[in-house]
């Protein structure tokens, strides 16, 4: 096959692409120059996407032999990804970015010129692995090491895109080994920091970074029955179950923290109240999609397993297509769900599906003032 490598600069991708040489596949590298204006340099575990990176990509290509290209990507990296995380925050959502940036660019954008360029299939360093069934169907399923399991991040794929992907690291059994296989195979990023924030967020500061898309917006810090508490100066940044910064004057009555519950843009009212209303019952979301084929009986409600975070754990829950909305029942109450935020459920380690979170309903407790 003809396969296209994306080389991030990283150890994961420099791996996964020797993986497919040595299967035999005619392998060419890609690099995705996403920023305009790319850093130089990394610090440390922050960013990626530099000029550092590309070079790293670069070397790893010439150590495997294999020709390299740099595609820019940025113009549609900033509308379908940057764009769509500043408008998010601006409706008071929590987006996940990089879910974004997997279904529109790495699997969509890249593989619709990978095609249209002759190449059979796009091939990552995603830790995931893709399994097919009884019937020739194809399924996502975890990795073999859970500790580094990416398969919630590639819960958008569709089937179409499941069968034009490679994840040559799924049957890893650990990081370390495939940082071990890099240093071997005379990789020189075998030992380079892996990247953890936001690719365009460098610093890590979100709401200092934000302040330069969405106007600041002074409003009122209020509790669950709507008595003002405090001010703040702007709603963004602010995200559900956030406990510090929140710079109100007076304690709880019961002396407990308070947490945010809920963001009110239109009015930029920030909603804060006691740990217990953050529990939530129920997630639901419009904008969903099945990972491979419709999971049989959704419509009646499916026993299921249901993930958040990139790294939280998943929690076990039903989940109904109902009114055109993907409905999620947790069986026990989950802390701290904001919309925005995607939900991946789970069949074992089959990836089912995904959803976007619309709404979430939390358990009623007592307002505290």
């Amino acid at each position: 096959m003809r396969v296209l490598a994306a080389m991030s600069g990283g150890v994961d991708s420099a791996v996964a692409a020797a993986r497919a040489v040595d299967a035999g596949h005619e392998v060419v590298g890609v690099h995705l120059a996403l920023s305009r204006m790319p850093g130089t340099l990394r610090t440390g575990s922050r960013g990626c996407c530099t000029i550092e990176d590309s070079m790293d990509a670069q070397r790893a290509a010439k150590k495997l032999d294999i020709p390299f290209y740099v595609w820019d990507f940025s113009e549609r990296f900033k509308q379908e990804v940057v764009d769509d995380f500043v408008s998010e925050y601006r409706a008071g959502r929590t987006p996940n970015p990089c879910m974004r940036c997997n279904e529109r660019i790495k699997f969509a954008a890249l593989l619709e010129r990978g095609l249209a360029l002759g190449f059979d299939a796009v091939c990552t360093g995603h830790y995931a692995s893709i399994v097919k069934d009884s019937q020739g169907q194809l399924e996502l399923h975890r990795s073999l090491d859970m500790a580094k399991d990416q398969s919630y991040v590639l819960g958008v794929l569709t089937q179409d895109q499941l069968r034009h992907s490679m994840f040559p690291l799924g049957a890893a059994a650990s990081k370390e080994l495939v940082r071990k296989e890099a240093q071997d195979r005379g990789l020189s990023v075998a030992n380079k920091p892996d990247s953890y924030d936001i690719c365009f967020i460098p610093e890590g500061d979100t709401r200092e970074w934000l302040r330069d898309f969405i106007p600041t917006e002074p409003g009122a810090i209020v509790d669950e029955s709507g008595a003002k508490l405090g001010e703040h100066d702007g709603h963004v940044g602010f995200t559900i179950g956030q406990r510090k910064g929140l710079r109100i004057g007076r304690p709880a009555a019961d002396g407990k923290p308070r947490y945010v519950l809920e963001i009110r843009p239109k009015t930029s009212e920030v909603v804060v109240g006691p740990e217990a209303s953050l529990e939530v019952e129920e997630i639901a979301g419009s904008r969903f999609s099945w990972c491979g084929s419709k999971p049989q009986g959704i419509e009646d409600g499916l026993e299921c397993e249901v993930q958040v975070r990139a790294h939280g754990e998943s929690l076990p829950a039903t989940a109904t297509l109902k009114d055109k909305e993907l409905v999620i029942r947790l069986n026990a109450p989950l802390f701290g769900v904001a919309p925005g935020q995607t939900a991946v459920i789970y069949e074992g380690t089959r990836v089912l599906g995904q959803t976007t979170i619309d709404r979430t309903e939390r358990k009623s407790v007592a307002s505290v003032g």
